[in-house]
């Protein structure tokens, strides 16, 4: 599979504006993470994606999130974006496999993360079957085990001994999902066929490794689902649900249909949607929703289970 690796962390900032120079992190305990449907390079939509792509380049520098998941990006923007954001791997492919059509990608810092495992599935009856379900844009999922790199800063003493064999508890690691859901009315039951989908693929991670420790997940995406409808509550259930594998929304009640979710012993610290634009002209139909979480006791201890 050809997959392409394009991580940025998004921090949530209620109604924040985030600095021009780039948006430092706060120790090894704040990720930042971006959703952004870049919109396709179509030959009808005004700005131009020769023109958009400076503009995206530019607004992502601005806020330098540590992870960013991107939705209908064909290959042409999705390699622009990686050639001129060095500092970022990026993930993903096209919807039916391999280059073609728009894809689902994955940017993630290189100074931040180090990629441990990744992958895709189909959102169809045949998962492992890549470009499956309807002949015409089918949907995906790609997905990443990414490991926090964590080096002691001269001097220091890091966290880890001098002989660490045997050792568990040190491991910080999370996992993101990034995908586009069907945009049709008629297209519900996909949806939720979709939703479950997702939910069976994140609770089947609740344990891995020898160290039975449970891992921070986020859900980014573009889910052309509104708040409160049944998508949402499959994912973040409503004011009854008990359920602690159900996933927190960034924002309370939700907003919008692009929405980045959680899971684990991570807290909200701000929210944004970035109103970037130059001279009242958008790099997309879409504006990125911009998330920073704190990471609470160095990924460990049990999920964070506060519901909103």
């Amino acid at each position: 599979m050809t997959f392409l690796v394009f991580v940025g962390l998004v921090t949530l900032a209620t109604m924040a504006t985030a600095q021009e120079d780039g948006n430092p992190m706060t120790g090894d305990k704040t990720i930042r993470i971006m959703t952004y449907n870049l919109k396709f390079a179509s030959q009808t939509y005004e700005p131009s994606w020769e023109v958009r792509r400076e503009m995206q380049v530019d607004m992502i520098r601005k806020y330098s999130p540590d992870i960013i998941g991107t939705q209908e990006g064909l290959k042409e923007q999705i390699d622009y974006l990686m050639d001129h954001l060095p500092e970022y791997v990026v993930i993903g492919e096209g919807r039916k496999g391999g280059d073609d059509d728009e894809h689902v990608a994955i940017f993630f810092r290189r100074d931040r993360f180090r990629l441990r495992e990744m992958g895709s599935f189909q959102l169809s009856e045949t998962p492992e079957v890549l470009g499956s379900g309807p002949s015409i844009n089918p949907r995906l999922v790609t997905w990443a085990r990414l490991a926090v790199i964590n080096r002691p800063a001269d001097g220091e003493t890091g966290p880890h001994p001098m002989d660490y064999r045997g050792h568990w508890e040190n491991t910080q690691e999370l996992y993101v999902f990034n995908t586009h859901f069907f945009d049709r009315d008629d297209q519900l039951l996909a949806k939720l066929n979709s939703a479950k989908l997702i939910m069976e693929r994140i609770n089947g991670l609740d344990r891995f490794g020898e160290w039975t420790k449970l891992r921070p997940v986020f859900l980014l995406g573009d889910f052309n689902s509104d708040p409160g409808d049944v998508i949402y509550r499959t994912f973040v259930g409503d004011e009854e649900s008990d359920d602690p594998r159900l996933l927190n929304d960034s924002i309370e009640g939700g907003s919008g249909i692009d929405w980045i979710l959680s899971r684990g012993n991570v807290e909200v610290l701000s929210y944004e949607v970035v109103d970037y634009n130059v001279d009242g002209a958008y790099p997309s139909d879409h504006k990125p929703i911009y998330v920073e979480f704190q990471i609470l006791d160095r990924f460990h201890g049990p999920w964070n289970q506060a519901r909103y």
